[in-house]
């Protein structure tokens, strides 16, 4: 496919890079030649310098033979004339990022009046994301499919776990609940391995393992294996950013008690009238005394969300010295994802990798030509596997073939299928059936459609 992306920030970065590595022609617009240049050195993309709002510059790229255009500046105005333009240019499929929050009331009146493809708010996706965390904190990732009515839960096995040893196909018969480990990564020699297990895999002390079910049994399993998982009441937030705001609005309708320090009094005065039931307090959060004075020490939750990955990343980490609470830490950069994973951050949240998951899926459902198409992708084990849910068409050449039958590309589980409501996961006598929606977890990058699934 032919894509032009408008904007080389960090999202539009990460989605160059993602999109490139699947093979897709890409041209990146923007105004800051310097930059464009360094980008399409490092990626070996086209580049076009110029403003992406103007109809010129968007031909110059390709726009009339272009087959979807992506607007990430950092204005929101920019990105919805930008799409409006490639519709009348080059009536192409056009995705605009939103962030205002004043925009996100009419993020549906917007794309239907535009004729956008897709609204995607990076600070929405995060503070939602953030929001599911918080609900089940013992798990340190969780994703979510079929209308949330399935899970993928990632969490690290403790010493002296009863799982410690276990093989994976004695999970279901030793600790009574129907869970499948999808994923587990190991640490071997300073590497992480991602291993996607058989029933013989055993299970170690420190693995981090994704394991996937529906909330009630992804509760039960929790509960088998000794982790606790209480439900947070109070949670403090660092930085009164956008994301913080989505996310102190979830928390006040599900009835926590939200604190956010921030060190900016304007921001903290507008906080303040938008979040009436949320305790905003202005100050430096890198302040000890302060943090000890807001009652650091019994917070449920602590959400570091600054501007500033090395302020949320050294918080968290002195935080998790003072308190047992749920550690989140927002992290922009990706550079150094070995040594921030293996930090004491608890949850790790990459705002633009959420986004670029979304748009990924959504390119990998325009390149679908049977109609078994991704409705649901995301990245997981530390972005080395993916995990995709598919929508079996009636004439997919997987149908009613039992699984041990079909040859199948190695590292790779069909992991769960939901069958008209009823969700379990298929044993290798077990079949796919028109309708179904199946969840596909692999090391394989890439995958379109379900056929893909087959060697």
């Amino acid at each position: 496919m032919k894509i032009i992306i408008v904007g080389c920030g960090k999202v539009g970065f990460t989605l160059a890079e993602q999109l490139n590595s699947e093979n897709h022609d890409i041209t990146l617009i923007d105004s800051d030649g310097p930059l464009l240049q360094s980008v399409t050195e490092t990626l070996d993309v086209m580049g076009v310098v110029g403003n992406g709002a103007i109809s010129q510059v968007q031909i110059e790229a390709g726009i009339e033979e272009a087959d979807l255009l992506i607007a990430t500046t950092n204005s929101d105005e920019v990105n919805m004339l930008c799409c409006l333009i490639a519709k009348k240019a080059g009536n192409c499929h056009t995705i605009a990022r939103v962030r205002n929050p004043e925009y996100a009331r009419e993020v549906n009146f917007i794309r239907e009046e535009l004729n956008l493809s897709m609204a995607i708010n990076p600070d929405f996706t995060a503070a939602r994301e953030i929001s599911r965390l918080i609900r089940f904190p013992s798990a340190i990732k969780i994703d979510t499919f079929s209308k949330g009515r399935v899970e993928i839960l990632k969490f690290i096995v403790p010493e002296g776990s009863v799982l410690h040893n276990m093989q994976v196909m004695e999970i279901s018969a030793k600790l009574h609940c129907r869970v499948l480990i999808c994923a587990i990564e190991r640490k071997t020699e300073g590497k992480t391995e991602v291993i996607i297990p058989n029933g013989l895999t055993q299970i170690l002390a420190g693995d981090k393992l994704s394991f996937i079910g529906t909330g009630k049994e992804s509760r039960r399993f929790f509960r088998q294996v000794g982790i606790v998982n209480n439900a947070v009441q109070n949670v403090m937030i660092i930085g009164g950013g956008r994301t913080s705001y989505y996310l102190a609005q979830i928390l006040e309708n599900s009835g926590i008690r939200v604190k956010i320090i921030e060190r900016d009094k304007d921001i903290c005065m507008e906080l303040s009238e938008k979040l009436p039931k949320t305790t905003i307090i202005h100050g430096d959060a890198t302040d000890q005394q302060l943090l000890m004075e807001e009652g650091i020490q019994q917070t449920e939750a602590f959400v570091a969300l600054t501007g500033f990955d090395e302020e949320n990343i050294m918080l968290s980490l002195y935080v998790g010295t003072q308190s047992k609470a749920k550690l989140i830490t927002k992290v922009n950069k990706i550079s150094f994802e070995d040594i921030i994973n293996s930090m004491n951050l608890g949850s790790v949240i990459y705002p633009k990798l959420l986004v670029a998951d979304y748009i990924l899926r959504y390119v990998r459902a325009m390149q679908n030509s049977l109609g078994s198409n991704v409705t649901t992708l995301y990245k997981i084990a530390g972005n080395k596997a993916e995990a995709l849910e598919f929508r079996v068409s009636s004439n997919s050449p997987v149908i009613g073939i039992p699984l041990e039958k079909l040859s199948l590309k190695p590292n790779l589980i069909v992991a769960c299928v939901n069958r008209k409501g009823k969700i379990f996961t298929p044993t290798g006598q077990d079949t796919m059936e028109s309708g179904d929606a199946v969840i596909i977890v692999t090391t394989n990058v890439g995958f379109k459609d379900l056929k893909d699934i087959l060697a």
